[in-house]
């Protein structure tokens, strides 16, 4: 997602001068929450023109898809397998940028679900052929990023919703409020499932949050800006971490952010 910021989270001990939430109990409550550590087991490279916005593994292969704001003529909406040797998407789908921004993707029952940013639209491809076969509409102001389950889609909005969808018809099935003790945390975003639990970006930080799915309590949180300064140091145009990607395979973790030089291998008590 981009668009302007007009709020920050709790959680991650951000306030801005609109918060609801700046009372010093709130930013204890943030502290209760556990810090979970990594360790960078390999670094990949990561073309520096892919605004990232969904990033998740299908059958082995890691995947990415990327937006393309108008002020970045460079950047393209499109989505596809990533070329680990070099980085760079070989690209299966794309929408026109003047009309579209590209958001998360996901593999659902031998198709592909690519959201986009303000149109209210889902784009639905045959997973073979690769050719548009239908869209879906959605009542979200805004579509982010998208994970699932064993039986739905689960859509994050940049709210601290995160809406589970039937992937047979995108009838809404439930909706699952995102807190941390209690306090509603907003601006999840690019949500992976692993191990039974969700993991989430904040944007526009380099935060990952760990959310329980029984109950939307966020359970623990990682900083990942150590990972962000390395990338400015090669491309100083890089963004917020956006992007956390986990082959069941391999059970490797893998993370990136906008316009990164680099995806890091990370690995973690998971």
């Amino acid at each position: 997602m981009y668009r302007l910021l007009f709020s920050l989270t709790v959680i991650l001990g951000i306030q801005s001068c609109n918060s609801q939430h700046s009372t010093p109990e709130v930013i204890k409550t943030a502290e209760d929450i556990p810090a979970l550590s990594f360790n960078v087991a390999a670094v990949l490279p990561h073309d520096t023109l892919s605004f990232t916005e969904g990033f998740l593994f299908h059958n082995g292969q890691l995947y990415e898809s990327t937006g393309s704001p108008q002020d970045m003529e460079q950047t393209r909406s499109v989505f596809g397998p990533v070329n680990l040797q070099t980085g760079k998407i070989d690209i299966k789908g794309e929408i026109d940028r003047k009309k579209y921004f590209g958001e998360g993707i996901a593999f659902f029952n031998n198709r592909i679900f690519q959201l986009t940013y303000q149109n209210q639209i889902c784009f639905v491809y045959d997973e073979k052929t690769l050719k548009k076969i239908g869209q879906y509409n959605f009542s979200n102001k805004e579509g982010w990023g998208f994970t699932k389950d064993s039986t739905c889609l689960i859509m994050s909005d940049g709210t601290d919703v995160l809406t589970y969808l039937n992937p047979d018809n995108f009838q809404v099935v439930k909706k699952l409020h995102v807190t941390a003790n209690n306090y509603a945390v907003e601006n999840v975003n690019e949500p992976e499932y692993i191990h039974g639990y969700i993991y989430a970006n904040i944007w526009p930080t380099d935060k990952v949050i760990k959310i329980d799915p029984a109950t939307g309590n966020i359970v623990g949180k990682f900083d990942f800006s150590e990972l962000k300064q390395r990338a400015l140091g090669r491309n100083p145009q890089s963004m917020e971490t956006n992007g956390i990607a986990y082959d069941p395979a391999t059970d490797k973790i893998y993370v990136t952010g906008k316009m990164w030089p680099f995806i890091f291998q990370i690995e973690f008590n998971h």
